[in-house]
C-alpha cells in the first residue's frame, strides 16, 4: 500500500509539472493554460487556502483541490498533447541536480550571514 502511496504522489507531482509546462505552451487552449497555470502555482505554492496547521482540514484540500485542478485541466487539453506534456515532465524531474546551483546558493546565504554578523558585531557602538 505504501509503494502505491509512493507512486501516487510521484504521478502528482509529475503532473503538476506538466501543467506548468502546458499553462506556458501556446498550442494549449487559452482557457486550459489558465486553469493549468492556477492548480500549478496553487500546489507549488507555500500558501493554502486553508493553512496546513488546522487539523484535517488543512491537509484535506490538497488531497481535494489540487486532483480536482488536475483533473479539470485534463478535460480541457487534448490527450495527445498532455501525453507529451507528461513526457517532458518525466524528462525534466529525471534531470541531475545542479551542485554548482547548490554551491552558489550556499556562497550567497553564507555571505550574507557574514555580512549581517559584521555589521551586527563589528559596527561601534553609539
Amino acid at each position: 500500500m505504501l509503494a502505491d502511496l509512493k507512486g501516487w504522489a510521484r504521478a502528482l507531482k509529475r503532473d503538476v509539472l506538466a501543467l506548468y509546462i502546458a499553462g506556458r505552451d501556446p498550442r494549449t487552449p487559452w482557457i486550459a493554460r489558465g486553469v493549468a497555470l492556477a492548480v500549478a502555482a496553487y500546489a507549488l505554492s507555500p500558501i493554502d487556502l486553508i493553512p496546513d496547521f488546522i487539523p484535517v482540514l488543512g491537509l484535506l484540500d490538497d488531497l481535494i483541490l489540487v486532483p480536482l485542478g488536475i483533473w479539470t485541466v485534463l478535460r480541457l487539453i487534448p490527450p495527445d498533447l498532455m501525453a507529451e506534456y507528461r513526457d517532458k515532465a518525466a524528462q525534466v524531474s529525471e534531470k541531475p541536480r545542479s551542485t554548482a546551483g547548490l554551491v552558489i546558493v550556499i556562497v550567497i546565504w553564507g555571505g550574507a550571514l557574514l555580512a549581517a554578523g559584521w555589521w551586527f558585531f563589528a559596527r561601534p557602538a553609539t
